[in-house]
C-alpha cells in the first residue's frame, strides 16, 4: 500500500475531514524557560554551581530547539530503524526530563537550616513505607550509589500506593510509570565531581543534610492529593 493511500486510510477510519497538506507545519512548539535559583547549599563550591547551572540552561535551550522541529518533521518517514522523528522524539524526552529533574533537586537542596520533624507527612510517609527515616535515607544513598550517571528518586507510586526510591540513568532511563517524584538528587559525575572526585556517597549525605524539607512537604502534600483524585 502507498503512502498517501495508508494516509487515506487512517483519515477515513477516524472520520477525519481534513483538506490541510501534509507538509504544513503543526506550530505547536512546547516552550521551556529556564528558572532562577539561589543555590546556597555550602556543600558545592561556586565554580560548580554555576557550571550546573549552565547545563540546565543548555537543557531548556536544546529542548526549546528540538520541540520547534518537531512541529515540521516528517511523521509519514517515522521508522523505528532510522528516523528524524524517531530521533527528535528520543531527544525531547530526555532534555524534558533534564529540565524537570534539575527544577526538582535545585528546588529541594541548600537549606542550610535543614530540619524534618515527626509530625509531618514527609516523615510519617517514609517510617510507613521504609520502616524508619534511618531506613529511607539508607535505601536512598544506596541507589545513588548504585546510580550509573543519572539521578534518585524518591515518588508515589499511585499504582502501588507507597512512596519508592527509584535510580534514573541519565535522565531518560529506568523512568518508572506512575510516580509523582517528591524528592530529588543529581548523582551524575558532573554534579559532584569538582568537588567529591569520585566519592558520590560523601556527595549525597552532604546534600542531604541540607534538603529543604519545606518544599519536600508540599510535594508530599501535593502528591497525596493527587493520589486521592485518580482513585
Amino acid at each position: 500500500m502507498k503512502k498517501n493511500e495508508v494516509a487515506e486510510l487512517i483519515k477515513n477510519t477516524l472520520n477525519v475531514k481534513s483538506d490541510t497538506p501534509e507538509t504544513e507545519e503543526l506550530n505547536e512548539a512546547l516552550v521551556a524557560q529556564t528558572k532562577t535559583y539561589s543555590l546556597p547549599t555550602e556543600a558545592l563550591s561556586q565554580a560548580n554551581k554555576k557550571n550546573h547551572y549552565e547545563l540546565y540552561e543548555q537543557y531548556v535551550k536544546d529542548f526549546n530547539r528540538i520541540s520547534a522541529e518537531l512541529d515540521s518533521v516528517s511523521r509519514s518517514d517515522a521508522s523505528s530503524n532510522h528516523s528524524l522523528f524517531r530521533s527528535l522524539k528520543i531527544d525531547e524526552t530526555f532534555n524534558l526530563n533534564a529540565i524537570y529533574l534539575h527544577e526538582l533537586y535545585f528546588a529541594n537542596i541548600g537549606d542550610l537550616q535543614s530540619e524534618i520533624t515527626m509530625d509531618t507527612l514527609s516523615f510519617m510517609r517514609l517510617e510507613r513505607d521504609f520502616g524508619s527515616f534511618d531506613q529511607w535515607q539508607m535505601d536512598f544513598l544506596a541507589c545513588a550509589t548504585a546510580s550509573r550517571c543519572g539521578w534518585v528518586v524518591t515518588g508515589y507510586n499511585i499504582f502501588t500506593q507507597n512512596y519508592m526510591n527509584y535510580v534514573v540513568d541519565l535522565h531518560s532511563l529506568q523512568v518508572p510509570i506512575g510516580v509523582i517524584p517528591v524528592i530529588v538528587m543529581d548523582v551524575w559525575q558532573h554534579a559532584y565531581y569538582k568537588d567529591y572526585l569520585k566519592n558520590v556517597s560523601e556527595y549525597t549525605q552532604n546534600m542531604m543534610r541540607e534538603l529543604n524539607w519545606n518544599v519536600i512537604e508540599s510535594r508530599f502534600q501535593r502528591a497525596e492529593k493527587a493520589a486521592q483524585a485518580l482513585k
